[in-house]
């Protein structure tokens, strides 16, 4: 395996996690990944973590972290919801009234970031077809567990109203202890059919997320590094906003997938375990 340590950046000021697959894997945290983080805090680098699930608050992995030894705070802590809601203030001031489709943690998270928030589930469904509802700014989809062809439906109204679709993530699918489930880009897929609309999407394996921690952090792609499991969202989106790569063996690739790997899904280095990682940071931290 050729992991290309040159193509690391000389000095690392940043370096973002992803969660599932590189911190935990389900309920069981990844060995070495809470020393890895500590290690880093200890040394003054800049951390975040990023996830592309909507449904928990970034309270909630505050708390969740802490449970698996890794101490953190709110601000060091991206969902894919947080980066909406940072993409908006930045690109779209003028959005305030939202329809949300997805979970309790996505709605929490607007609300307390000022926007007039109301969830599909709460609507009725239109009751004649091409009716529209209108007074949404935007459609912002997350994962919905509890999804029906109501909220689709009142989705669909929103956007044919005037309203923006905006997706916060568009994973096909997410990874559970006991197997995948459809993920959020099943929704905004059909959203997406159903209105002829193609959505803003912010989370991975769109650059937006990054982008936006690289500018709340001040500083460039060229001093970060992104940590992650899955070629296709992680590596992809880490290229695409400017940022170096390590891609861990402790989730969704395997060793024979990452040396199959090329243009935007090939990362810049290529570790076992969160151990091998801080051997090929410890020189390159400023």
């Amino acid at each position: 395996m050729i992991r290309r340590m040159a193509a690391l950046p000389a000095h690392v000021r940043l370096v973002i996690f992803d969660l599932d697959g590189v911190v935990y894997r389900g309920r069981e945290p990844v060995p070495g990944a809470a020393e890895l983080a500590g290690w880093l805090h200890e040394r003054g680098v800049a951390v975040r973590f990023a996830t592309n699930n909507s449904t928990v608050s970034r309270a909630g992995y505050v708390e969740r972290l802490a449970g698996m030894g890794i101490g953190t705070e709110v601000g060091e802590i991206v969902t894919s919801t947080s980066a909406t809601i940072e993409h908006l203030r930045r690109h779209a001031p003028g959005v305030r009234s939202v329809l949300g489709v997805g979970a309790d943690g996505m709605r929490d998270e607007l609300a307390a970031a000022g926007f007039n928030v109301v969830m599909a589930g709460d609507l009725s469904a239109p009751e004649r077809p091409g009716e529209r509802i209108d007074g949404f700014d935007a459609v912002v989809v997350g994962l919905d567990l509890a999804l029906d062809y109501g909220r689709l439906a009142a989705a669909m109204a929103a956007v044919a109203g005037g309203a923006r679709l905006i997706a916060t993530n568009a994973d096909a699918r997410y990874p559970t202890e006991a197997g995948f489930l459809p993920g959020a880009g099943a929704a905004v897929a059909a959203l997406s059919t159903a209105t002829g609309v193609a959505p803003e999407v912010i989370g991975k394996p769109a650059p937006a997320m990054f982008t936006a921690i690289l500018e709340s952090a001040g500083v460039d792609g060229a001093s970060s590094v992104v940590i992650g499991d899955n070629p296709d969202a992680d590596v992809v989106a880490a290229k695409r906003a400017g940022c170096s790569s390590i891609l861990v063996l402790t989730g969704v690739a395997d060793r024979m997938t990452a040396d199959s790997l090329t243009g935007e899904r090939q990362p810049d280095a290529v570790a076992a375990d969160p151990f091998e990682v801080r051997t090929m940071l410890e020189e390159r931290l400023s």
